[in-house]
């Protein structure tokens, strides 16, 4: 296995399951908390969806909030202790499912809304992933992606050109292990990746934490031509 590879991605998530869903509970990433949870929940219910599938759900808490506001939400996963714990913790649908295995067949129903929260972290899995999305929408669905913004995910050391980034668990308890890498994208290049997968770009979003000033994230809104 490449230290800097999709399948390296899915090894790292399968060894920190515990204090991953841990952290999530206990509201321990500051980020979330304060402005990005926010920021994907308003995005997806400004498209007024009675549908949502929601792609690299973790434990689940998207999903539950979804359900919570009265929208139908599956989740899935490729982690399944990640998709055990969401079952268990009840509301919503869930179903381990790799990203290469995303399509209409595996999942045979339509939704008016896909998105993914910081789960589109490889490289030839999220290409998949953009190729199957349109067969799964109901016409004029939406795709919307929140994910670390290119900008300051980038860094100061680094160049701003695709390319795979080492992990790091910088922020988080000592209980992570073994960080899984990323692979990097600029704006243009996510762009570019709903354009040439037959979506218009409706909106981009960059939410900012109010006690920083600075942009913790970016959102794209992506419809379906």
């Amino acid at each position: 296995m490449k230290a800097l590879s999709d399948e390296k991605i899915i090894d790292s998530w399968n060894k920190n399951v515990s204090p991953w869903i841990e952290a999530i509970r206990k509201g321990e990433i500051a980020s979330r908390v304060q402005t990005t949870n926010r920021a994907i929940i308003e995005a997806i219910k400004g498209c007024q969806p009675k549908t949502v599938l929601d792609i690299g759900c973790g434990e689940g808490w998207l999903v539950r909030g979804l359900t919570i506001l009265g929208i139908d939400a599956l989740g899935i996963d490729v982690v399944p202790e990640l998709i055990n714990s969401a079952i268990n913790e009840g509301g919503g649908k869930y179903k381990v499912l790799s990203y290469e295995d995303i399509s209409y067949e595996t999942l045979n129903e339509k939704y008016d809304v896909v998105v993914s929260n910081f789960a589109l972290l490889g490289e030839r899995s999220v290409v998949n992933v953009f190729r199957e999305i349109s067969s799964i929408l109901s016409k004029g669905g939406y795709f919307i992606v929140q994910t670390i913004h290119p900008i300051s995910g980038c860094g100061e050391e680094e160049e701003y050109i695709d390319g795979w980034r080492e992990g790091t668990w910088k922020g988080f308890n000592k209980m992570f292990t073994d960080p899984a890498p990323w692979y990097f994208r600029t704006i243009d290049s996510w762009k570019t990746l709903f354009e040439t997968n037959g979506f218009s770009i409706e909106k981009i979003i960059e939410p900012v934490n109010e006690d920083t000033g600075v942009a913790s994230s970016i959102v794209f809104v992506g419809r379906a031509e």
